[in-house]
């Protein structure tokens, strides 16, 4: 078995456990908070790494457009997880993760554009059945609030007509921040980022230890993150953090740092067109963890749309 292999399987293992773990951990603290809290967490343990490795001296040897790529990196992973984890908040396990997995496909695309890697036909054939699966696994079956969303909207629609057309406008944008379809922006935005940091980490973790990457480019999300949690004013809540919160989300956090460490050793020595559909099969154990410990249910569809993904990504591998 190759390298490569190995450290996107266990990419995705680590993966799995990190959506979980936040999950339970996010269930009471805002999102932004939540995210910086597990970023400070994955800093902490990507340097811990960084020294146990003794990779620390590489930092002096960093070239200035592997900063830029770093910086992009980190940027971008800023954003992907918090608009994931805003995702999670609003919606169930089941339905966000689909969606942020279908990064995949893009990423592919993307390799195969911009990086040059061969594409054959069982892969685009791959890919397609990839596609149908994320689109089958979607479930648009009314969220358990939905009842109060209509009351709520009801009783706009009904003020509306004695207010001036600027509050309606205003009451209109608050429905949509209700609305039950509102964690699909999010899914999608934090898809498309986290197909940017893989073609961005392949190209720039090629001369540089996979460790020293994780550990710099983390330096980056964390300041956003914070930066993020002081626009909202969501720093205020942090008193109000359980210690069962603290304890998932701290424990989602080392995994994501391993998950990282797997992923990006992975990219160093395989295509990321091959390594990316590995590390994104964590969906198969998310899916797992959820109905075990989150007590989550799947309909047959969502199991088929499951298997067609899971035939896909062989077909891509291969």
């Amino acid at each position: 078995m190759e390298l490569w292999l190995v450290y996107a399987a266990m990419a995705a293992v680590f993966a799995a456990l990190t959506t979980v773990l936040a999950k339970i951990g996010i269930k009471d603290v805002d999102a932004h908070l939540a995210t910086a809290i597990r970023t400070g967490v994955v800093l902490v343990f990507a340097w811990v790494m960084v020294f146990v490795v003794g990779a620390q001296g590489g930092i002096g040897y960093i070239r200035g457009m592997t900063w830029v790529f770093i910086i992009l990196s980190g940027l971008a992973t800023g954003g992907s997880w918090l608009c994931f984890f805003h995702a999670l908040k609003l919606g169930n396990v089941n339905k966000v993760v689909p969606i942020d997995k279908s990064s995949t496909i893009l990423t592919m695309l993307l390799a195969f554009t911009i990086l040059g890697e061969t594409i054959y036909a069982i892969t685009a054939a791959g890919m397609v059945l990839m596609g149908v699966g994320t689109w089958l696994m979607l479930e648009w079956k009314s969220e358990k609030n939905e009842p109060e969303i209509k009351k709520a909207d009801n009783r706009l629609d009904e003020s509306n007509a004695s207010l001036n057309k600027t509050t309606a406008i205003l009451n209109a944008f608050k429905r949509l921040g209700r609305h039950k379809y509102n964690w699909l922006f999010f899914a999608i935005a934090a898809a498309v980022l986290a197909s940017m940091v893989a073609i961005i980490g392949r190209v720039g973790v090629v001369d540089m230890d996979a460790s020293l990457w994780t550990a710099t480019r983390t330096i980056i999300v964390v300041p956003l993150s914070w930066l993020m949690v002081a626009k909202v004013g969501s720093h205020k809540t942090i008193k109000h953090v359980t210690r069962k919160s603290w304890t998932f989300l701290i424990l989602s956090g080392v995994a994501t740092g391993v998950s990282w460490l797997f992923f990006y050793h992975a990219l160093q020595h395989g295509a990321a067109s091959r390594v990316v559909p590995i590390d994104r099969m964590s969906i198969l154990l998310t899916m797992l963890f959820a109905r075990v410990f989150l007590g989550e249910r799947f309909s047959r569809r969502s199991v088929l749309g499951l298997a067609v993904l899971v035939v896909g990504t062989v077909l891509v591998v291969i």
